[in-house]
């Protein structure tokens, strides 16, 4: 199991074709293991073997089904958090690197779908940030500023070619582009099994020990893998206890998709100035119609349960601003790491020297994931990479604005912490509708309660087996989540996201 067996089913996963990947039946040897089959994962694999490295992937679900599948695939080199934050925070020098480590990587997609023949609905297509109030205006040109400053492609635009959002002036960043995730994914891995590559679904990952200068991974089945190396692009970091968790926080996206009439959407990026921000593109469906994708209302994971209000709140956004949309048609979520710097962690894992990582993906994961992948292969080959200083894992906080994010984080673990001594929820399981979960006080303990459709009662430990943490009920995914790392976990308490690796304990009483 992973994300891909939450609630909600995305555009993406009803229309991508299916991976097939036996689990991993016996033990095996590679150059290198990649733990997690998203974007980051399934482009390192396929750099790794483009460059005669023996590569095996594994994931605890279906290829190609984690949180890529639950993105927009907005493929930017406009940033999310913005240039001239990245600027304060970083300085000129990292800002522009990190912009090119963008541009490297859109350009990485289109010639990969063209060498591969990988039919997966790329284009180039323009961005444009939109001010949402007129006094937003001030930030676009502050923004406007520090990305001439570090030589970012854009200029101004009299308004954006949308039939909703305001008038000019706005920021348009040429040559951005959209594709199918799915499509994509499932055209890597092919592209990875001709090169003699191995990918493996439902193999979990459970530990990992260094040994005569290589790694070996254990996994749930009890199957060993030894190889040189090993990189997990899990999401939030499966091998990590510490290290890259307290930089980062896992937030909760939310998108939205319904049919509009072909042509009356024109075929751009947009994102607006609001916090958070809405982020809208379209998908082409055929000659008549193209399907409108839209996400925001962003919130700290396992901290909001207003789903319902939050999924209005976007369709109300939508139909004032694009008066052709025929109604949502598919409603998903996802999780976003967000790093305290803006910039993702791609490298080698702190204290380890033949373990590699990727996270930290923010608002730009499909971009920083095949960057990160652009990063890492030339760190296992031995290779110098221009990027690798600014993405290095082992980073600190460079400045107050990002040490200020650093205690933000951690003061929501500490309130999730005070929780233990809190009532519970609700009194008790009878309390719960069919469908539904609550965090149950009894005694000195809290426990998970789920109540199936057929009124079992389910009773699984609230407490993360991550790193303690209580878990929070998603009734919009139907699963637990953590609100400090980003573990999730089925209302059975199985695991369906990292951190975690081992399910909620059983109750007494279950």
């Amino acid at each position: 199991m992973n994300v891909g067996d939450e609630a909600s089913r995305s555009f993406w996963m009803e229309t991508a074709p299916t991976i097939e990947a036996p689990p991993l039946a016996a033990d095996a040897g590679c150059d290198v293991v990649v733990v997690g089959s998203g974007i980051a994962g399934l482009s390192t694999a396929y750099e790794l073997a483009r460059s005669d490295r023996h590569v095996i992937v594994v994931d605890r679900g279906r290829i190609g089904r984690g949180m890529t599948a639950r993105t927009t695939a907005h493929l930017a080199t406009e940033l999310d958090d913005l240039y001239s934050e990245l600027i304060r925070v970083r300085g000129e020098e990292e800002a522009r690197l990190y912009y090119d480590s963008q541009v490297a990587a859109v350009n990485r997609i289109e010639a990969i779908c063209r060498n591969e023949g990988i039919d997966a609905d790329f284009a180039r297509v323009d961005g444009y940030l939109v001010p949402a109030e007129d006094s937003h205006r001030a930030d676009l040109e502050q923004e406007y500023e520090a990305c001439r400053s570090i030589g970012v492609d854009l200029e101004w635009a009299d308004r954006v070619p949308m039939p909703g959002p305001g008038s000019g002036p706005v920021l348009r960043f040429p040559n951005q582009g959209r594709f199918h995730p799915g499509k994509y994914l499932a055209g890597l891995a092919r592209a990875i099994t001709a090169c003699g590559g191995r990918l493996h679904s439902d193999t979990a990952y459970l530990g990992q020990k260094e040994i005569d200068g290589g790694v070996e991974i254990e996994t749930e089945a009890g199957h060993r893998i030894q190889a040189a190396a090993a990189v997990f692009a899990t999401n939030s970091p499966a091998n990590d206890k510490v290290a890259i968790h307290t930089k980062q926080l896992p937030n909760r996206t939310y998108v939205i998709a319904g049919r509009v009439p072909k042509g009356t959407v024109p075929d751009v990026l947009l994102w607006d100035t609001l916090d958070p921000y809405h982020y809208v593109r379209i998908q082409p469906l055929g000659d008549a119609e193209d399907l409108l994708i839209v996400g925001g209302e962003d919130h700290r994971s396992g901290e909001a349960n207003d789903m319902e209000e939050r999924f209005a709140r976007l369709e109300a956004w939508t139909r004032k601003h694009y008066p052709g949309f025929r109604g949502t048609g598919y409603r998903w979520s996802g999780q976003v790491l967000e790093p305290v710097d803006f910039m993702p962690f791609s490298g080698r894992n702190p204290g380890n020297p033949n373990i590699y990582i990727h996270t930290g993906d923010s608002g730009q994961g499909i971009t920083n994931g095949v960057a990160g992948s652009l990063t890492i292969l030339p760190a296992i080959l031995g290779e110098d990479c221009r990027y690798a200083p600014v993405l290095d894992p082992a980073r600190k906080p460079a400045a107050l604005a990002a040490l200020a994010e650093f205690v933000k984080g951690q003061a929501g673990a500490v309130k999730n912490f005070a929780e233990y001594i809190r009532p519970g929820e609700v009194s008790s399981a009878d309390e719960l509708a069919p469908g539904e979960g609550a965090v149950i006080r009894e005694g000195l303990s809290k426990i998970a309660a789920y109540k199936a459709e057929d009124g079992t009662v389910i009773r699984r430990s609230a407490v993360c087996t991550h790193m303690g943490c209580l878990v929070h009920w998603n009734r919009f995914e139907k699963c637990w989540d953590c609100p400090c790392h980003g573990s999730q976990f089925s209302p059975d308490g199985q695991v369906l996201n990292a951190p975690a690796l081992k399910p909620l304990a059983p109750n007494d009483r279950s």
